[in-house]
């Protein structure tokens, strides 16, 4: 008799129910029980799951591998998907696996490059694969400089958190004076120039932002399954144009996505998304963890959440094609089910005890210059 599979999703996004349900749904028939841990006791990701528990609060990154651990062994986790604190987590790979868990995440040296953007950026150049020009800046004046290179060649200069996730902090500089514009009708993400640089003129600290141009549509995001071995199993994008979605295997954005998850080891699920600079796709951004969207996947018959549940339990699924590309669609949310107050989980309690060895912030550093001094000098970035 085949045993169930325990799967445990740390604080993660709404949209990962769907990720639940694949994994019950597993082509397999295996028996799937998932456990979850959230900080918000309304998350619908703690209602979907077989067990949850509320996380404890301020936890640091190396007290929360702790806590991790610790989950781990009580809850006899199998397969553990990490979102927060995912460097920490990772950095102890040998002891989740001594306790008997698998961590479906990259390697440590992969989810260091693409934490800070601009040292992904430099690393995934020198291998060749396509990216926009871009500055790191940490001041005023650098950020003034920064943008009127962009509009000198005819481009709109952006701006994002060097380090960052879901589009938080994204903004598009415009010259238009503060008016009307932007106080009638949904929030913009167009600032004024004059108004950023009052901004950073009087912060107490320096920011530390990656510019680049506003990239055009279509945007499309290759989700990838890769294995242990840095061999790519899957590889299917995803198109956004406005509203409309849809489904590609066109090799201008397959390519450069599997050279990016072959060559850095993003192991299991990841995310690397394109849009357009000029007539050439170029890389926006690279997740190390499964897309909120990963599911849409289901419309072209491929259950990707399984299958990297079977790559983290040993167990192969060998090169997956999808059988048909769904036909184009859109995405309308949903009610989704909570926990009544009297069901809500209990807060867990801080571990007190050391579990782990700490790993120094100097090695993950270290394991990012490492991978990207592997890949060879940069060609020619553009930054200040």
């Amino acid at each position: 008799m085949v045993s169930r599979v325990r799967v445990w999703l740390n604080r993660t996004y709404a949209e990962n129910v769907f990720f639940m349900e694949q994994l019950r749904r597993n082509p397999s028939d295996r028996a799937v029980e998932i456990h979850a841990t959230h900080g918000d006791a309304d998350s619908p990701v703690l209602a979907a799951a077989d067990t949850a528990e509320l996380e404890p609060e301020g936890l640091s990154p190396a007290a929360y591998a702790e806590f991790a651990l610790d989950q781990c062994a009580r809850r006899g986790i199998d397969v553990f998907v990490p979102r927060l604190h995912q460097s920490a987590i990772v950095a102890h790979r040998a002891e989740f696996a001594a306790a008997g868990t698998a961590l479906l995440a990259p390697t440590p040296e992969a989810v260091a490059v693409f934490h800070d953007k601009v040292i992904a950026y430099e690393a995934v150049q020198a291998i060749g694969a396509p990216v926009p020009p871009w500055w790191r800046v940490r001041t005023a004046a650098e950020l003034v400089a920064a943008v009127e290179a962009l509009e000198a060649d005819g481009l709109k200069a952006c701006f994002k958190p060097a380090s960052g996730a879901g589009g938080v902090g994204f903004r598009v500089i415009t010259r238009s004076p503060f008016s009307m514009t932007q106080l009638n009708g949904f929030p913009s993400p167009y600032v004024p120039l004059d108004l950023v640089v009052e901004a950073l003129e009087s912060a107490a600290e320096e920011v530390d932002w990656l510019v680049m141009p506003r990239l055009e549509q279509p945007e499309v995001s290759v989700d990838c399954l890769t294995g242990p071995d840095n061999r790519v199993r899957l590889a299917v994008g995803r198109t956004k144009n406005g509203r409309r979605r849809g489904f590609t295997l066109d090799e201008r954005w397959l390519e450069p996505a599997t050279r990016i998850a072959e060559g850095f080891g993003l192991h299991y699920l990841s995310n690397i998304q394109f849009r357009m600079f000029g007539d050439r796709p170029v890389l926006m951004d690279v997740n190390t963890r499964p897309a909120g969207g990963l599911h849409q996947l289901s419309l072209c018959g491929v259950n990707a959440p399984w299958a990297a549940v079977q790559l983290a339990l040993g167990e192969d699924p060998g090169a997956m094609v999808p059988p048909f590309l769904g036909q184009d669609y859109t995405v309308v949310s949903g009610p989704r089910p909570l926990l009544p107050p009297t069901l809500r989980p209990q807060r867990i309690e801080e571990v007190t005890e050391p579990l782990l060895p700490p790993v120094p912030a100097v090695a993950v550093e270290q394991s990012a210059a490492a991978a990207v001094e592997a890949t060879g000098p940069t060609a020619g970035a553009l930054r200040l």
